[in-house]
Parts: C-alpha cells; sequence; structure tokens
C-alpha cells in the first residue's frame, strides 16, 4: 500500500476538530485492511513506531533532523529560520521538498511498509557512525517523498503526528470498523497494550476472539488506577469494605517472571529490567511460582530508612554503571497485588483473593522484598494512626482499596482512593516557557502547562506557571526543559511535552486565554512528576468536574 494513501487519512483526520468525524474516517479507512496491513497502519496512525511493549525508542531530537535537512541543500542557518516562523520541522520538511535544490533522478513511490521497517531500524543504530546512519535513512525517506509525505515522515519520526487521535479514537474506530464491543476493545488495549494486534484480532475473529486475549508475560499491562479521596471518612465509605496500605513515595512497579526470566516495567511501560538488576535477583529468590505477574511499589532506601522518590528517579533514568548504582541506591519491593499466577488470571479475582494468593508465592525478605503495609479495618481512628505512622516514614499517604473488587487495567473505577495531606493537585505537562530577566535571563522562568483532552489526546494550555519557586527550582526545570527545546521565537520557546509536574493552585477559573476553556489562579510547583507519562497528566474532564465543585 502506497504510503500517499495513509497520508490523505493523516490529512483528512488534521483538517476537523470533531471527534466523530476524526473516527468515521480512520473507521473507514482499517475496516478494509487486512491483518499485516493493520499491525502497521494502528501505530502509524498514533504516530508512534514502536508499541509499548518493545523496548526500542527512536529518541530522534530536532537537531538530527535538521542536520539530515540541510543534506537536501539548505544551510542549518536556512532550515532555523523556517522552523522558527512554523514550530514544525514537519512543515520545514515539505517546503523543502517542493523545491529540492538536490534533483533525484529515480524516484519511486513511498510504501507504508516501507516507511514503518525504515523509522524502526534507525533506532537500532548505536556506536560508531551511528548518526551518519540514522541520517541516511531520513535521506532515503525523504528523497523518495512528496512533499505532504515528508511532512509526516519527519512528524513520525520526532513523535510528532500532530492529528489528535489518542486511544479513544482508536478504540472507536476500531469497534466500529469491525462491529465489535468498544468495552472488549479498550479491556484488550489496557492489557496488552498494542492496538496493531487488538485490530487485528477484532478483524479476524471479531468479538469471540478479543474476549480470548489475556494478560501475557513480557507485555507491560496498564496499571489501574486510583481516585484522590476528600478524606479518610469519605474513602472509608467510597471503598465499602476497606484495606488500608501505604502509598509509597516511589515508583509503581509490575514485576513479571517466567522460569528464570524476569521482567520489571513501570507504570509508564517502559522496560526498566536492565536499571534493576537487584529487582531480578529478588523476583527470582522470593516468588515460589514458575509464572506470575505481581504488582508493588520499589522505594529507594538507605540504612533502613526509606527515601524520597527523586532517589530513585535517578536509577530509572541510569544507563550506564547500573550495578554501581544499585549498591549506592539499593531499592525495597513492597507487593501489594497479584495479577496472575502459573496459568490462572486473577483480575475477576476479588482484591482480598488476590492479596490471599500474593501471600502464598512469595517468600518475604524484611526489608527488600515483602508485602506492602496493612490494615483491614472501618474503625477511622485506627486509620487514622495507620496514616500518620505513612506519613512519619515519609511516604505520600495511604491508599484505601476495596477488598470485594477486581482488577481493572487502565481504568479509574473507583476500587481504591488515595488520600494524601496536601491540597488539590493536578499534574499537568509543561509544553512552553519564556525565558527570565535580570538575575534569572539564563533561566526558564514561566512554564505553559497543558492538561489533555481525554479522547483526542490532545494538550490543551491551561496557565502559566511562574511565581512560587526558588532560585534552586528554576535551576532544576531549566536544566530539565533545556534539551526539550523545540524552537525559540523571541524569549518564547516551544517545549517537547515530556516533563509532568504536579501543581498545586488556588483556584481553577474560567478563561479565553487558554485552549481549555480555564486557568490555574498561581499555579505553584509541587514536583516533577518522573513516574508519570504525558498520557497520565490530568484531563480536561477532571479540570471541569474541579470547577463545577469549587463552584458550587
Amino acid at each position: 500500500m502506497k504510503y500517499k494513501t495513509l497520508v490523505d487519512v493523516y490529512d483528512k483526520v488534521g483538517s476537523t476538530t470533531k471527534k466523530l468525524e476524526k473516527t468515521d474516517i480512520i473507521a473507514n479507512f482499517i475496516k478494509d485492511l487486512n491483518g499485516e496491513e493493520l499491525k502497521i497502519v494502528m501505530p502509524l496512525l498514533r504516530g508512534k513506531i514502536f508499541s509499548e511493549s518493545e523496548e526500542e525508542d527512536l529518541g530522534i531530537a530536532d537537531n538530527l533532523v535538521i542536520l539530515a535537512l540541510t543534506k537536501l541543500g539548505y544551510s542549518k542557518k536556512e532550515i532555523m529560520d523556517k522552523f522558527k516562523d512554523s514550530g514544525d520541522l514537519g512543515l520545514v520538511a515539505q517546503e523543502i521538498a517542493k523545491k529540492k535544490k538536490q534533483s533525484i533522478l529515480f524516484k519511486k513511490s513511498l510504501k507504508i511498509k516501507k516507511v514503518y521497517e525504515s523509522i524502526r531500524e534507525i533506532a537500532k543504530y548505536t556506536g560508531k557512525n551511528s548518526q551518519e546512519r540514522k541520517i541516511n535513512n531520513i535521506l532515503e525517506l525523504l528523497n523518495s517523498a512528496e512533499p505532504s509525505e515528508a511532512r509526516y515522515v519527519i512528524r513520525t519520526i520526532l513523535g510528532e503526528l500532530r492529528l489528535g487521535t489518542a486511544e479513544g479514537i482508536l478504540r472507536d474506530a476500531t469497534s466500529k470498523a469491525f462491529e465489535v464491543d468498544k468495552e472488549l476493545v479498550e479491556r484488550d488495549y489496557n492489557l496488552i497494550t498494542d492496538f496493531g494486534r487488538v485490530a487485528k484480532i477484532a478483524k479476524n475473529d471479531g468479538d469471540k476472539g478479543l474476549k480470548k486475549i489475556s494478560l501475557e508475560i513480557g507485555t507491560p499491562t496498564k496499571a489501574m488506577l486510583a481516585e484522590k479521596s476528600e478524606n479518610l471518612e469519605k474513602a472509608l465509605e467510597d471503598a465499602k469494605n476497606p484495606a488500608i496500605e501505604y502509598k509509597y513515595d516511589g515508583t509503581r512497579i509490575l514485576t513479571q517472571k517466567e522460569g528464570e526470566k524476569i521482567w520489571v516495567f513501570t507504570r509508564r511501560l517502559e522496560n526498566v529490567t536492565k536499571q534493576f538488576p537487584d529487582i531480578v535477583e529478588l523476583c527470582k529468590k522470593n516468588i515460589k511460582v514458575e509464572k506470575s505477574i505481581l504488582e508493588g511499589e520499589a522505594v529507594a532506601i538507605r540504612d533502613g530508612k526509606l527515601l524520597p522518590f527523586q532517589e530513585l528517579s535517578k536509577r530509572i533514568q541510569r544507563k550506564y554503571n547500573i550495578r554501581k548504582m544499585s549498591q549506592e541506591i539499593p531499592v525495597q519491593v513492597n507487593l501489594f497485588d497479584c495479577l496472575l499466577v502459573d496459568r490462572k488470571q486473577l483480575l475477576d479475582e476479588k482484591f482480598s483473593k488476590r492479596r490471599k494468593k500474593l501471600e502464598e508465592i512469595i517468600s518475604q525478605e524484611k526489608g527488600k522484598f515483602q508485602l506492602a503495609e496493612q490494615l483491614v479495618t472501618k474503625d477511622v481512628e485506627k486509620v487514622e494512626k495507620f496514616y500518620n505512622e505513612a506519613l512519619d516514614l515519609g511516604q505520600e499517604g495511604i491508599m484505601v482499596k476495596n477488598l470485594d473488587a477486581p482488577y481493572q487495567p487502565g481504568k479509574r473505577v473507583g476500587y481504591m482512593y488515595k488520600v494524601k495531606p496536601e491540597e488539590e493537585t493536578l499534574d499537568l505537562v509543561v509544553v512552553g516557557a519564556e525565558w527570565g530577566q535580570g538575575r534569572r535571563a539564563n533561566w526558564l522562568a514561566s512554564f505553559i502547562l497543558a492538561a489533555r483532552d481525554e479522547e483526542t489526546g490532545e494538550l490543551l494550555g491551561i496557565g502559566k506557571m511562574g511565581t512560587g519557586l526558588t532560585d534552586e527550582q528554576f535551576k532544576e526545570m531549566t536544566k530539565t526543559l533545556k534539551p526539550l527545546i523545540e524552537f525559540e521565537k523571541e524569549n518564547k520557546v516551544r517545549i517537547k511535552p515530556k516533563v509532568v509536574v504536579e501543581t498545586g493552585y488556588q483556584e481553577i477559573q474560567k478563561s479565553p486565554t487558554y485552549e481549555s476553556g480555564y486557568a490555574l489562579r498561581f499555579p505553584k510547583l509541587i514536583r516533577i512528576r518522573e513516574d508519570k507519562s504525558v498520557e497520565e497528566v490530568d484531563t480536561l474532564n477532571r479540570i471541569e468536574n474541579l470547577y463545577k465543585k469549587s463552584s458550587n
């Protein structure tokens, strides 16, 4: 199939802001594709080349694409000027393709499979001459591309498709195209995190095939999500049959075991097995069954004391000297759920049964590999004491879980509630910034924050955070965000949306200034959430609910 066919779909989807129209366009396109085409096209419709279960990451920065574009006969200054005007290297590539200064004698039309495989190949190049080989791959695609194709090739390489084709749109399009249950499509994607495979099964086997999809060892699964509760009493009431656990200040992990093979995934679906050889050894030593999928929280620990998440994040980011780092920052694994044991999937079992099974299959190694602290009671005084113990240990608060509830990956369904001492906060992503003035002239000193449209995945501005930060925080934010600057215009910069920040605020107001229709009054930085992905930032729906609640 020609890549131009997909590009035409991109153009149609990008020309409308209406979710139903986007869904119809995609559904009409994919319904006639065969299974193998679906496995390629579905990720491309999201602008993703690798599924969450794959360890590869393109990691292509703007600078490499700019360098590739200079090979087409333009100076870096010419390209940077075009980039500053449009803020989109895809559009720059399209303009260059319209008036190439180097003629192409033998030009073949691009095929979808060729684009998909060539971009995937880029991730495999490492070591000596890897940059040159990556550039050659990009140039090969651009030299065969029509102008509109060049735009989307570059956007896909950079992971910036900009079409609003988030999970909700692809879920609904898959359901409509193959006349299958929308809830089943969502369930299966949350289980195996691969829309290409889900669509192929929906096409070939319908609802019957979708019902057979289950957890798979070696594939990350979306974590069940918690709701924030107003207070202890409300959480205990809503949980109905409550079990209370510490809310650890660490990173949520999914450990998977099959024989001697161990995988460790984060809640962001990242494979961090290599970064945590100590967790791998603890799993091998202390999980007493052949096959399992367990969930817990990894917390940094030193001299028997639990450390803040910022310490653990150093290990997640580390790619070299991993053994040394694991000795400097050891971890404690606190397990709290059990999703699969041997061949039996436990998602539909009550939490009480899953916890009991967890107790049966692990050998606890105190301080290293253990069950999460748990209290089963409805007594508010006992829960308050437990809550204060968690805070005294430096943890975030407590989780209140329903012992009768099943496990639903990827959903916030009211089966568990988090109780924390601080005021209401929002997890938002930084999408822009401004350089400071005076003594802050070398720092990014004002940060544009965005929430997420749950259906389209579009990021919508909701405020600017520039006050209440210490000099150290300004330095930290600048260091973190500077490599993500996509382009600058005067003192303003656009930031690649990667960094999630927990944000406090005084109130939410209606505002025509930002795309979300809302603005935060006096937003302040609580912390950088390195454990959360852009797909997990707070939604427009939650902001609307918080606004209504505060207005009553």
